[in-house]
């Protein structure tokens, strides 16, 4: 992680948590850097304007003003349960990194008494897995987002690997295995590309052309393909 990441990353933390405080060291080993470049971080946000002040005392840390955070959700016990389980099933995708992020900003804002159900009621929950899943190269969740011509070095079922160049279209979900839809340059056409055997995906600098992308391209035999949709 850069250190302009890294600076953006300590005031989504601390804004997390706000207005509880982190210690200077709970964030070091957090971003897996020294105490003192933390320290310095810090310093900076405070010269650039950024709300943070120092807490002393055992118990003591670094804390954002709670007027730069997110006002309370008005979620049920029910509604925060609901929203856990979804984030916790993402845990196995090439979006776990964010949606670890979103549950501790969601967990932040609630009321005690609230988490503290949520939190009792989540241990009765349980998900059944086939077993460890493979680490998605760090490239591929953003793929959508950035819109960027990715080159992936990929195998096959049988091992072969074959470098390419693809057009990010979407993303399928099948249990814990996840696919990149992707325009394939190699074989000019839509292809399905295992989440597991993508080895390396990088960003060519490239922007994709503008291409539609139907389900039903797809070609799926086994399964129904169900759309997941932002509520309006």
């Amino acid at each position: 992680m850069n250190r302009t990441d890294r600076l953006y990353a300590l005031v989504e933390e601390l804004r997390a948590v706000a207005p509880r405080p982190r210690s200077a060291r709970w964030l070091a080993d957090r971003f897996e850097v020294s105490t003192r470049t933390v320290e310095r971080d810090l310093s900076a946000l405070q010269q650039a304007g950024v709300p943070i002040w120092a807490e002393p005392g055992r118990t003591g840390g670094y804390c954002l003003d709670p007027s730069h955070t997110l006002a309370p959700l008005g979620f049920t016990v029910d509604e925060a349960l609901a929203v856990t389980i979804s984030l916790g099933m993402l845990a196995t995708s090439p979006f776990r990194d964010a949606a670890t992020s979103a549950l501790r900003k969601v967990v932040a804002v609630m009321d005690d008494r609230s988490l503290s159900e949520t939190a009792d009621l989540a241990t009765r929950i349980h998900l059944l897995d086939d077993g460890p899943a493979a680490e998605v190269p760090a490239d591929l969740p953003q793929a959508l987002r950035t819109g960027h011509v990715l080159q992936i070095l990929y195998q096959d079922r049988s091992g072969t690997e074959t470098v390419r160049e693809v057009e990010p279209l979407g993303f399928v979900g099948k249990g814990r295995g996840w696919y990149l839809i992707a325009w394939c340059r190699l074989r000019n056409g839509i292809r399905a590309f295992r989440g597991d055997r993508i080895i390396t995906a990088e960003p060519t600098g490239e922007r994709s052309p503008r291409r539609d992308f139907r389900a039903e391209d797809l070609d799926i035999v086994y399964g129904e393909l169900r759309t997941v949709g932002a509520g309006r």
